[in-house]
């Protein structure tokens, strides 16, 4: 087993006055030639929007872009047509393939709102863009894990689809209890982000904000020392 420890406090910044963002892997004006990604995940962005503040119409082309609220609501709007609210709870899909543009934007005149933006590149290029969302009950996410994207051919009825072999999970777990992760796929890696709490990986410890990547094994085991919310990205490799 092999892995990567990524401290809160290694991650690339940003501060906009409307916008703060910590940066996983290189982004914007953060590069580092040592956090181009991992694996097929390229970008972790972990943004703060302040109240009637938000992203202007910009293109993307040829990225899965997943989007999950941590609180907040996220105002929506595309070149698809598409005009909605995300929330927490809910997570949002697109796939760029040949094109398309989009707006982000807080409508909230006094809350803030703070959501995880991820990029994996697809397996395949040149696709029909489209956009999905859904809700789902966090209650199936009590000290399990709960699958919410998947690769599009997959036996996951309820995860939302991308054109790559990936999976997001989501999880919250109570204290005191030992956790086996078992990969889809051996050839795979997951990236561990930490969103509060702190748990255990070999000898590696993670708290809130955190993150390790683990490859080269069938299962990870993960020791929640304190009650723990935590998203895990499996994606392939190479």
């Amino acid at each position: 087993m092999k892995t990567i420890y990524h401290k809160a406090n290694s991650r690339g910044k940003a501060d906009h006055g409307w916008l703060k963002s910590h940066h996983s892997f290189s982004f914007a004006s953060y590069q580092n030639p040592d956090r181009m990604g991992f694996g097929q995940l390229r970008v972790l962005n972990d943004d703060i929007v302040k109240p009637k503040m938000g992203f202007g119409t910009h293109p993307h082309q040829n990225m899965e872009i997943i989007s999950i609220p941590l609180s907040g609501a996220l105002s929506h709007k595309d070149s698809m047509d598409n005009k909605r609210a995300i929330t927490v709870g809910e997570v949002q899909v697109m796939s760029a393939g040949t094109g398309l543009q989009h707006s982000e934007f807080n409508d909230s005149r006094t809350e803030e709102v703070n959501f995880l933006q991820l990029w994996i590149q697809p397996q395949e290029l040149g696709v029909a863009p489209r956009y999905e969302q859904k809700e789902f009950d966090q209650k199936n996410r009590e000290n399990k894990f709960q699958t919410v994207v998947a690769p599009k051919d997959n036996s996951i009825d309820d995860a939302l689809w991308i054109h790559q072999q990936a999976y997001i999970s989501l999880g919250n777990f109570d204290a005191s209890q030992t956790i086996n992760f078992k990969l889809n796929d051996a050839s795979h890696g997951i990236y561990i982000f930490v969103l509060e709490g702190e748990i255990e990986v070999g000898d590696q410890t993670l708290e809130t904000k955190d993150a390790l990547g683990v490859w080269e094994t069938e299962n990870v085991a993960i020791n929640v020392k304190e009650n723990s919310k935590m998203v895990v990205i499996e994606v392939p490799m190479n």
